[in-house]
């Protein structure tokens, strides 16, 4: 069984779709909706930046979930294939989640790009410039990372927000904590600790008043059912109920992205080929965590026609 998977944050490139909108008119569609539903020409900053535009979380995150969707639908309109073909379930990194619930039909294609733009600027809002930071914890495993957070606190957040695989878990929380964090890396046996280039301290608690704002807009929006099942982030576990995942979607802005556990929930029920729609981050990550199961990336327009050859 196949999963379709979908990147997260920190995926963007300047000319990220730029070969899919040139050779098929089903993802320039998808760049055109995405501009239309934001009033901003959003594809003009993925074709030739400036990369520092393209970074910013509001631009960011309905960037790459535009690519996303635009491989698939090159997937559905050129080739004929459709998402249930390309796998029985679908999971996304952070915002990634996103991307793989539009896939799968509970949110359309304008929706998501609103939400998206939502997200990332109550993301940025929550807290100010500066007084939050992210760090990723090299050969770290999640107790590691657990006990480090807790002894770098000190009356600050500091918390685990992605378990990203066996070797590489990141924190967040207060600036301070992060760097007295990185500082105590190796008494606590990590290999070592870097400071993220990011903007806000995502998926701790600090991000309470961007998850106030996400419930609100989730409340109002018109979801359809999900085609497709999909594993939550913050319960690594399979739903099919657009309600519940509504409300995981506000928990996941200040909870755990729990990535490893998910692929592994998903790895067990099955699942031994992971397809990473628009993106190269997810497979490396999936291979650290069950090397046992075979990874594709779908890109270019040859990632796309292979990956066709090969399901027939």
């Amino acid at each position: 069984m196949r999963a379709s998977v979908f990147p997260g944050q920190g995926s963007q490139k300047v000319g990220m779709g730029v070969e899919l909108a040139e050779a098929s008119s089903a993802a320039r569609e998808v760049f055109e909706e995405v501009n239309d539903a934001l009033a901003q020409d959003l594809f003009a900053i993925m074709r030739q930046g400036p990369e520092d535009q393209l970074t910013l979380t509001e631009n960011a995150q309905p960037a790459i979930m535009a690519n996303s969707i635009a491989t698939l639908r090159v997937l559905e309109r050129d080739f004929g294939i459709a998402l249930a073909q390309v796998g029985g379930c679908v999971a996304g990194h952070s915002l990634g989640e996103y991307s793989a619930i539009c896939a799968s039909g509970m949110f359309s294609l304008s929706q998501t790009a609103k939400l998206l733009r939502l997200r990332g600027q109550a993301m940025q809002a929550a807290v100010p410039v500066g007084e939050g930071a992210m760090a990723a914890l090299l050969g770290a495993d999640i107790a590691k990372a657990e006990a480090l957070a807790a002894a770098a606190a000190d009356g600050e957040v500091c918390e685990v927000a992605n378990d990203n695989d066996p070797t590489q878990v990141v924190i967040s929380g207060h600036k301070g904590a992060i760097d007295r964090a990185i500082g105590l890396a190796k008494e606590h046996g990590i290999k070592r600790g870097i400071a993220l280039p990011v903007s806000a301290p995502f998926h701790c608690s600090l991000m309470k008043p961007a998850a106030e704002r996400m419930a609100e807009a989730l409340d109002g929006a018109q979801a359809g059912q999900l085609v497709i099942p999909v594993y939550a982030n913050v319960t690594a576990a399979k739903l099919s109920d657009p309600a519940e995942e509504k409300h995981l979607l506000v928990e996941q802005i200040t909870g755990r992205v729990r990535w490893r556990e998910s692929v592994l929930a998903m790895h067990e029920a099955g699942v031994g080929h992971f397809v990473e729609l628009g993106g190269k981050v997810l497979g490396p990550m999936i291979g650290r965590i069950a090397p046992e199961a075979s990874t594709s990336s779908l890109i270019t327009m040859e990632d796309i026609e292979n990956f066709a050859k090969e399901i027939g």
